[in-house]
């Protein structure tokens, strides 16, 4: 069983931005956790770590990237399968971000608007020389998706059923789901028990 080590939220914030400072040129880094662990404000925080050194660093939310109504609820607002392979554009995240960032300097903030159904309508970015982008949000890995840094905030079923709205709960099934059939956190360069957010405890890979 690997070893985790207790730390401070702050130094756990400051290790995941020393590994992408440590790199050069467009970094895409992955925060893969469920809603319940709130993982956009956990990039925000590596992103404003980040600022703070003379990185570029924006956030990109994966809820800005799902897939259009007819299509993610096709089979119904609360079915676990449709939530884990048809809820979020995956392939736009590849194509309008990590791709684009890498390929074209630029990149897109948002695809679409979850709450009105319709594009989010906007434009994308020019990337700094050095931008980081910090992608956030739930079953970010084993989508083939080519991220320099991944970062897995883990939770246990309870710490789910504890911190996700009731109304979400129908979602936890699927974010097992995907732990247990795609291994996302064995592959994971910094991966975290994130039961209690103020108590973190990682398991960092060796390189």
């Amino acid at each position: 069983m690997p070893a985790f080590t207790p730390l401070t939220p702050e130094i756990l914030t400051a290790s995941v931005a020393d590994r992408a400072e440590a790199l050069t040129g467009s970094v895409c880094i992955a925060v893969s956790a469920p809603d319940a662990a709130d993982p956009v404000e956990f990039a925000q925080r590596v992103a404003t770590e980040l600022r703070t050194r003379g990185r570029a660093a924006d956030v990109v939310d994966l809820h800005d990237f799902v897939r259009p109504a007819s299509l993610r609820l096709e089979h119904g607002r609360t079915d676990p399968y449709s939530y884990r392979h048809d809820w979020f554009d995956y392939a736009a995240v590849d194509r309008e971000v990590l791709r684009a960032v890498r390929e074209h300097r630029r990149w897109l903030p948002r695809l679409w608007d979850e709450r009105t159904d319709r594009s989010a309508r906007d434009r994308p970015r020019r990337a700094a020389e050095d931008q980081i982008l910090v992608v956030a949000g739930p079953m970010l890995l084993g989508r083939g998706l080519d991220f320099d840094v991944t970062v897995v905030l883990t939770m246990s079923r309870g710490a789910l059923e504890r911190r996700t709205r009731p109304e979400d709960h129908w979602t936890i099934d699927a974010v097992l789901e995907h732990a247990v059939l795609d291994h996302s956190g064995a592959d994971a360069d910094v991966l975290v028990r994130y039961d209690h957010p103020t108590r973190p405890a990682v398991r960092t890979r060796s390189d």
